[in-house]
């Protein structure tokens, strides 16, 4: 599973890309555009989440264009949605996905509260797990199942990690993973060595959480 390390490329992310090569990518957000490395697969976010009235459609077509002229190919471009809704995000898809599919990109559809596998668009190649956070966690796993290619968007804890690993996904995106007190750091580390093969799985599922955190060698 890769992990998108979002809006953030410093040190400790090209280390983690080097350390465990493929396992870590980058989701670029409007207006925070730099790069892109040649060692970090990356994702285009919309920047629609907490905006969803004065979402900034000029920023979203700059990314595409930057991307564009960038000389790498993104995984996949998610077209703009409404968090929570599932009529205004049907509503935009009809309205942006024939932009963003001009430029000859995977197209990734954010699905959200009250939708089911007959609302994503056939033209979409990545389901999105979005919506508020306790339906994502319901059904993430049926997304999984369901669909070949499954991004999870916003996890930032370990725990989540190994389960969105469990149920399949391709890969998920999260902001937190280099702040605060490095545990959400520690956390990742744990998670790519566990999961590469690197290190035995031995701690449980609260590990991390900011509760029971050990500090890695």
């Amino acid at each position: 599973m890769l992990v998108m390390v979002a809006n953030n490329t410093g040190v400790k992310v090209g280390y983690l890309a080097g350390k465990f090569e493929g396992k870590i990518g980058h989701l670029y957000s409007p207006g925070a555009q730099t790069g892109p490395h040649e060692f970090l697969p990356f994702g285009l976010d919309n920047g629609a989440f907490g905006h969803d009235d004065d979402w900034d459609e000029d920023g979203w077509i700059e990314l595409l264009d930057w991307a564009l002229l960038s000389g790498q190919r993104p995984l996949w471009c998610l077209v703009p949605d409404v968090v929570g809704d599932r009529a205004r995000t049907l509503e935009r898809w009809g309205v942006y996905s024939p932009i963003a599919l001009k430029y000859g990109w995977p197209l990734a559809f954010a699905v959200q509260d009250g939708m089911m596998p007959r609302d994503v668009p056939d033209s979409a190649s990545v389901v999105f797990v979005g919506g508020s956070t306790e339906w994502k966690w319901q059904t993430m796993t049926m997304w999984c199942k369901e669909f070949r290619r499954v991004h999870i968007g916003r996890v930032n804890t370990y725990r989540r990690l190994w389960d969105c690993h469990n149920a399949g996904a391709e890969s998920v995106d999260g902001t937190g993973w280099m702040r605060g007190d490095q545990v959400q750091y520690r956390g990742l580390r744990a998670y790519l060595e566990e999961s590469t093969g690197q290190r035995k799985r031995v701690v449980q599922s609260e590990m991390f959480g900011g509760i029971h955190a050990v500090r890695l060698p």
